[in-house]
């Protein structure tokens, strides 16, 4: 299954229409469309804002974790497993993607630091 099958496949279960995810991605609905139309996907720029709005990982969306039959072995094991993204997870992933490119990869850094800052903590 391709990503934007993914896609349909997750609207069709939300009950969600194409125009109303359209809107809501920032996307024209005939972009929507020629997905459907012409087997294609949507562009890498656009697949943080997808998955907000669909509410799935992007592991999900690439992969079909998850989401796709083959991966699915039992409904209640699968719900023990879905991440749960929090109001504040959306706000955050919001303002990162409001940053400009420099200060996304300068962000990124301050992360890792702080990554590597927690490690040497542990080893004291």
């Amino acid at each position: 299954m391709i990503i934007s099958e993914r896609i349909f496949k997750i609207l069709k279960e939300k009950n969600m229409s194409q125009g109303s995810f359209a809107k809501q991605v920032g996307l024209a609905s005939s972009t929507v469309s020629d997905w459907k139309t012409k087997k294609t996907n949507p562009s890498a720029d656009k697949i943080m804002d997808i998955c907000v709005v669909l509410e799935v990982t992007p592991e999900q969306l690439l992969t079909g974790k998850g989401v796709d039959e083959d991966y699915i072995e039992d409904k209640k094991e699968n719900t023990k497993k879905k991440t749960n993204i929090t109001k504040e997870d959306l706000c955050i992933i919001e303002s990162v993607h409001s940053l400009k490119d420099a200060q996304r990869k300068r962000l990124m850094k301050y992360i890792e630091t702080l990554k590597q800052l927690e490690e040497l903590e542990t080893f004291k």
